[in-house]
Parts: structure tokens; C-alpha cells; sequence
């Protein structure tokens, strides 16, 4: 079919992630998100997890050939705008992901780095956290790691705004060309996430807690909409933001959703939007 016929393409959105069998965080909700927001989305799975709303009961790595085939066969045939990187579980997945960064000249990357469970656990050992550190930080447009895994990667815990912001700076120094440090663990009504850019660009976003039972996949759907925001052409501080906006909404519209008997989703669905089409 001559490609004169074709005149839109749609904006495109690749998750390099974890499954996650219960539908709320993972690349699921990375699709999710990525429709809702008006773009198309694609996955490289790079493990497979046996899971629900109560907890993780098992994880199948996908070999590194397999996800450099995954990854391939999209950015060769449809291409890409925005990439969201997310569970990267063993340090071969992650130099497979800085490989086809560099092969394929990847950008607007977003890269939530999961390192740490819910319960607590941590999901990586100490050779693995180095070289995600050394071979994606520096690839990556954003690094958006939550109060816990930020405190792994500088080695001390982060109790009050003042931590938060030293520790962003430590991780602007490993690397990372800009850090969106999400302070929802600490205690009180009110939620901080700072933004800081190698630039020396600092914003602070404050917000009132929803308090909900169903917070399922939060970190995921926030890296995903940030990718999808930039996929859309929105600059980083305000694709931010609207991924900030788009979460929070979620989180509001599920609270009162049973799903499961633990900690359930948000609500993906909210207040979709048609997807986008942009002229060649």
C-alpha cells in the first residue's frame, strides 16, 4: 500500500516494563494510561510477574535476546516518541535497554526506577542498582524514583523536605539529567514531589492527600503519563504536571472501587481523551 495515502500518525509511547497479571501497575496500566491520554502505546515486557492486589507471588525474567527483539520490532516498523522505562530486574535487562537506547537514538525517556516493594522489599541486589544507575541515569530525560528507592540510591532514609532535596541533588550528581523525587511516603496531609533539573531548575508540588486504599500502580501510571505528556510535545515541567493532575484525578475517581482484597487501582478510565493524530 503506497504510503501516499497516509497523512496522521498518532503519538507514540513505548513501555519497557514488568506484566503485571492484576491489571493495575506494570505495562497494563502503562497501556491504560497511554490511551487515556490520547496516545499509542506499545511494550517490550521484561518480566513476567504472577500477581495480585495483595502481593507479588512470582517473577519470570524475559531473557535479554528476547527484549532486544521486543524492543526492535516496534521502534523499526511503528517507531517511537516517548519511551516509559520501569521493572528492570537483573543488570543484562538493563545494559539491553541502554543498548537499544543508543541504537535506536531513543528519547523523551522516562525511567521509573522500581527497586522497591511495597512490604518494603527490595526487589534488586546492589550489582544491579550500579548499573542501572550508570548505564540509564545518564540516558534518561527523568529519573522518578519514590521517597524509598531514592533513599536506597543515596543510602540514608529521607524524612522531611530537606532530605528530599539533598538527595535529588545527589541523584542529579550520579547522573541523571533530571530527578522528579515523589515525597508521598512521608507522613502528613499534604503530598511534596520536587522536580530538579542538571540545569538547576527547582519546582516544588504540594497537594492535598487523597486518602484511598487503592493506590495500585501509582508510580507506573505517573512515569507513563509523563512520557505520554512529552510524546504529545509538552515540555517536561508541564507534562509533569498534568501527569500529576491526571493521577491524582484517578486516584479520586477509584478510592471508593473494590477491586481485590488489597490494595486496589486507580481508575485508569477516568476522563479519557480521543487519541491524538498528528499530520506527517
Amino acid at each position: 500500500m503506497s504510503n501516499d495515502i497516509f497523512e496522521f500518525q498518532y503519538p507514540r509511547v513505548l513501555s519497557i516494563a514488568g506484566s503485571d497479571s492484576s491489571g493495575g501497575a506494570g505495562i497494563q496500566a502503562d497501556l491504560k494510561t497511554f490511551a487515556a491520554l490520547g496516545c499509542y502505546g506499545m511494550t517490550a515486557v521484561t518480566a513476567l510477574t504472577a500477581q495480585n492486589t495483595q502481593g507479588v507471588r512470582a517473577i519470570h525474567g524475559v531473557p535479554p535476546g528476547m527484549l532486544r527483539d521486543q524492543i526492535d520490532a516496534v521502534v523499526e516498523d511503528i517507531g517511537v516518541d516517548a519511551v516509559k522505562i520501569g521493572m528492570l530486574h537483573a543488570p543484562e535487562i538493563a545494559l539491553t535497554v541502554a543498548d537499544a537506547i543508543d541504537r535506536h537514538a531513543l528519547k523523551n525517556v522516562v525511567f521509573d526506577p522500581v527497586m522497591v516493594a511495597t512490604s518494603g522489599a527490595v526487589l534488586i541486589d546492589n550489582p544491579a542498582i550500579e548499573v542501572l544507575v550508570r548505564e540509564l541515569f545518564p540516558r534518561a530525560m527523568l529519573v522518578t524514583p519514590n521517597l524509598d528507592e531514592a533513599a536506597l540510591l543515596v543510602g540514608r532514609p529521607l524524612r522531611n523536605a530537606e532530605d528530599m532535596e539533598a538527595a535529588a541533588h545527589e541523584l542529579l550528581s550520579k547522573g541523571a539529567r533530571a530527578v522528579l523525587l515523589k515525597g508521598g511516603h512521608l507522613p502528613g496531609d499534604t503530598v511534596m514531589d520536587l522536580l530538579l533539573t542538571a540545569a538547576g531548575e527547582r519546582h516544588w508540588m504540594r497537594a492535598a492527600r487523597i486518602h484511598s486504599a487503592n493506590t495500585h500502580g501509582t508510580g507506573c501510571t505517573l512515569s507513563s503519563a509523563i512520557a505520554a505528556g512529552l510524546a504529545l510535545g509538552q515540555p517536561l515541567l508541564e507534562a509533569v504536571e498534568a501527569a500529576r493532575a491526571y493521577v491524582r484525578a484517578g486516584l479520586e475517581a477509584g478510592a471508593k472501587v473494590k477491586t481485590g482484597a488489597g490494595s486496589g487501582p486507580l481508575n485508569h478510565g477516568h476522563a479519557p481523551v480521543a487519541m491524538r493524530l498528528n499530520r506527517l
